[in-house]
């Protein structure tokens, strides 16, 4: 069976995307110095998060359940990651990764909900519940601050990417290319954020007991 070009692109960003995404969960436990068990849960965790919850609150059948390959990427790249040993990995890294993950997600997201039926905005939600649920659970079990409570280039990112490849199927673009516009649009939004400091504006200075 020939696959069409959107499916083919779609399936490699969703496959990239889970990888890249269990790369940061399996670098997480290393960081906090946990087992192998610990890095496959948090690899998985962080990988298929955000695709479940996207898929529950659809009532589709959820991903991983029916296809366990998504689970085996997630095992595999934990085992990789440590085989090669936490030190060749760095904070960079990690958000590099991360920022790759978001990129896949956000389109993946986002085009799984369309084709469910979801409405345009739902379905931009969607992609960035995808591209970010995962992500705010692996800090929250690692104890780290979530990226939700930064200023930092994020979910801004990802919806405009979603935004954009919603936008573009509407008016009759090719959905792969529809998909990589949005992902490399996700992806240099994050990237200047990483490189270059873009951040979002506050509201004002904030409570010192929040701080």
């Amino acid at each position: 069976m020939t696959i069409a070009p959107s499916a083919s692109v779609l399936a490699l960003l969703d496959y990239a995307g889970v990888a890249v995404f269990a790369a940061t969960g399996a670098l997480a436990a290393a960081r906090r110095g946990q087992t192998i068990v610990t890095f496959a849960f948090f690899a998985a965790v962080t990988g298929v998060g955000g695709g479940t919850l996207r898929d529950l609150l659809l009532g589709a059948p959820v991903f991983w359940v029916h296809d366990p390959r998504y689970v085996a990427v997630c095992i595999a790249v934990a085992g990789l990651v440590w085989a090669l040993g936490a030190r060749r990995w760095n904070v960079p890294v990690l958000l590099w990764l991360d920022a790759l993950g978001l990129a896949a997600y956000a389109v993946i997201g986002t085009a799984k909900a369309a084709e469910y039926g979801a409405p345009p905005l739902v379905s931009v939600v969607m992609g960035v519940l995808t591209c970010s649920f995962g992500g705010i659970v692996r800090d929250v079990l690692a104890g780290r601050p979530s990226i939700l409570l930064s200023r930092e280039i994020y979910v801004s990112a990802a919806a405009l990417g979603a935004s954009v490849f919603v936008g573009l199927t509407l008016i009759g673009a090719e959905e792969y290319m529809a998909g990589l516009i949005g992902a490399l649009i996700t992806f240099g939004l994050r990237g200047g954020g990483l490189a270059l400091g873009w951040s979002l504006p506050g509201f004002g200075d904030a409570d010192p007991d929040e701080r």
